[in-house]
């Protein structure tokens, strides 16, 4: 069922034919929710803005390329959260520490390590199983609103979800597994 807060599929049809003021009112149309979803992705209200007025200047400017009118909500969606990542990415890297809150360089470089496993991990997912997992367990939405945003039945994004967390899972535990030659375990009960 279409969500009745995005424009109609006959201003969208409009607009992707090139008619000006369709695009106009689809971009302004639009608006409300793209910025919605901005607020629930960006880490800051100064992002969220500038991660919704950038994904309505592609919208704009791309609005061609949809391929299917129904599917508006959703290309938004990945429009936004794009670029949300793209600046918590920069942000991540330009952020000087708090106050007090210097720890050991080995606790640091662990910490990074770890880091690096758990996002190589969710990385090496299929598209749609890393959006569900992302959307679900690190955005923290529920999950009739994550099946929404990808236009897929409750049982669908569950299922998205349970093979999602197991890779993970299975990811992480093949990388803290010493390999086959590497334990000393065979050496048990022999002496010198």
């Amino acid at each position: 069922m279409a969500d009745p807060s995005w424009p109609g599929e006959e201003l969208i049809t409009a607009a992707q034919r090139g008619d000006v003021e369709a695009i106009t009112a689809l971009v302004s149309g639009s608006h409300p929710n793209v910025r919605r979803f901005a607020r629930s992705l960006c880490a800051t209200p100064e992002d969220a803005e500038d991660a919704a007025q950038e994904a309505l200047i592609i919208l704009y400017r791309r609005i061609g390329m949809l391929r299917a009118s129904g599917a508006l909500a959703s290309w938004m969606f990945r429009i936004v959260r794009n670029e949300c990542l793209r600046r918590a990415r920069t942000m991540r890297a330009d952020a000087p520490l708090p106050d007090g809150a210097v720890g050991s360089a080995e606790d640091v470089a662990l910490e990074r390590i770890e880091a690096g496993r758990v996002a190589a991990a969710v990385a090496a997912l299929p598209a749609g199983q890393r959006d569900v997992l992302i959307m679900r367990d690190v955005r923290g939405h529920s999950g009739p609103v994550v099946a929404e945003m990808f236009g897929l039945s409750t049982a669908a994004m569950k299922s998205r979800l349970h093979r999602a967390r197991g890779a993970v899972r299975q990811s992480l535990r093949a990388t803290t597994e010493p390999a086959s030659g590497d334990s000393h375990d065979d050496d048990r009960g022999r002496r010198p």
